[in-house]
């Protein structure tokens, strides 16, 4: 029987001829990030060595990075602190990979990550945070782990107790409507399958559709796998991985790509043709409450929020500033703009999408996680709803259990910004 792309993965990181879905296996890890949380893991980490007489050493330095993005700059004391605490911790363990709070390199953990060439395809990636699951964009198998588990990868180098994930062969074809992409499918794919449809298994994506989506819209359906309770998403390695990690992300020498076999085994099989698909929309409380936008047009909303490691690249601001571009946000409600790195605001500026949005009235924030997880900028007040093309809209995660909040693509987002409720990008 062959393998899916996650099992070869986990076969050659663990040095095992093959794997199966079951199996229990201790890879070696090619790169383990954290962002502010890097300070509990800091504690865990040296917990370790308390009463073994050995001075704390982190396994490889050069396979670490740590991205501030949560809580940018810093919003009070005790953050501030930490921040301190982790800048201090990096410089005495060599640890290069480490983006501080700039407006030149800093940025969201998952973009950076690709943008720099953190990442290659078939790489075993951790990361304390959820949303790990990004980088199956480039064909690495990436999952999120806690902290404890982070402080032990940080000693040994490898990551224990891995149990291989079955996978989800998810075939795409047909070609994308006006004003639908990515961020519609992956919606719909999630209302298809609901919260828990993946628990403890890889979403692999095929198919035509994936194969002409540019890296931009394959981060945006790996980010939000893991809402479908996904391990990983992950898109096969392939001409578009190359291209970008040579073109965009510098990267130099072989770039070697896994792909599955023709005989590998999938637990399941599921099909979208995008050229049936609206625009999709996720409803409070639940990411994969999802429906077609029409079905919720006229609500309306007091925040637009546009941005984040979902979907806060070029592209994504493009779209939203051309739709923007002339008109004005309307009359009580708040736009905010956030850019996912500091790379794509200098390119967002010098293309004036952000003179677009700020003269349409939208507030451009630097970039950072802050709106999205509700801890720092852009809270909602009591009964206010916020239409937002983050990744979760569980109650309070925008800050306030007393607020509802909508996820939409970039396109949903600045046509309903125009009108002040929800509205259906086709027909504005």
């Amino acid at each position: 029987m062959g393998m899916t792309v996650v099992e070869k993965i986990l076969a050659r990181a663990s040095g095992l001829p093959s794997v199966m879905a079951g199996d229990v296996v201790e890879p070696r890890v090619d790169l383990a990030m954290s962002h502010e949380n890097a300070a509990l893991v800091i504690n865990q980490f040296l917990e370790v060595f308390e009463g073994t007489g050995l001075e704390p050493k982190i396994w490889d330095p050069s396979r670490i990075a740590i991205i501030f993005d949560h809580r940018v700059p810093a919003e009070s004391p005790k953050t501030a602190t930490n921040q301190k605490k982790i800048r201090e911790f990096v410089t005495a363990n060599g640890i290069a990979k480490f983006h501080d709070i700039r407006g030149d390199v800093g940025g969201i953990c998952h973009q950076i990550l690709p943008e720099y060439g953190y990442v290659r395809p078939g790489f075993v990636v951790v990361g304390t945070d959820s949303h790990t699951t990004t980088h199956g964009a480039l064909g690495a198998f990436s999952f999120g782990i806690g902290a404890t588990e982070m402080a032990s990868v940080w000693s040994l180098g490898y990551a224990v107790n891995i149990e291989v994930p079955a996978t989800i062969k998810v075939v795409v074809k047909g070609e994308f409507p006006p004003f639908v992409g990515p961020k519609d499918l992956i919606l719909n794919l999630i209302g298809t399958l609901t919260a828990q449809g993946a628990n403890y298994k890889v979403l692999e994506f095929h198919g035509e559709t994936i194969r002409k989506m540019g890296t931009s819209g394959r981060i945006a359906i790996c980010n939000m796998s893991v809402e479908a309770g996904a391990t990983s998403g992950i898109v096969p390695g392939d001409e578009e991985t190359v291209r970008y990690l040579r073109d965009e992300a510098g990267v130099m020498g072989a770039i070697p790509c896994v792909v599955p076999d023709a005989d590998a085994a999938y637990v399941r099989v599921v099909e979208i043709d995008v050229s049936k698909l609206a625009p999709q929309i996720a409803c409070p409380h639940t990411v994969d409450n999802v429906k077609p936008v029409q079905d919720v047009a006229g609500t309306k909303i007091q925040q637009i929020v546009i941005g984040s490691c979902t979907n806060g690249r070029l592209d994504d601001l493009a779209a939203a500033a051309d739709i923007l571009r002339g008109k004005k946000v309307a009359e009580g409600t708040r736009m905010l703009v956030f850019p996912a790195s500091g790379k794509i605001f200098a390119q967002a500026l010098d293309k004036g999408y952000l003179h677009d949005f700020m003269k349409a009235g939208a507030v451009v924030m630097n970039s950072g996680c802050g709106p999205c997880l509700g801890v720092h900028e852009g809270a909602l007040g009591d009964g206010e709803t916020a239409l937002s093309t983050t990744n979760r809209n569980f109650k309070g995660r925008m800050g306030n259990p007393k607020s509802q909040v909508y996820l939409c693509s970039p396109s949903v987002a600045a046509a309903s910004a125009i009108t002040g409720v929800i509205t259906d990008p086709r027909h504005q």
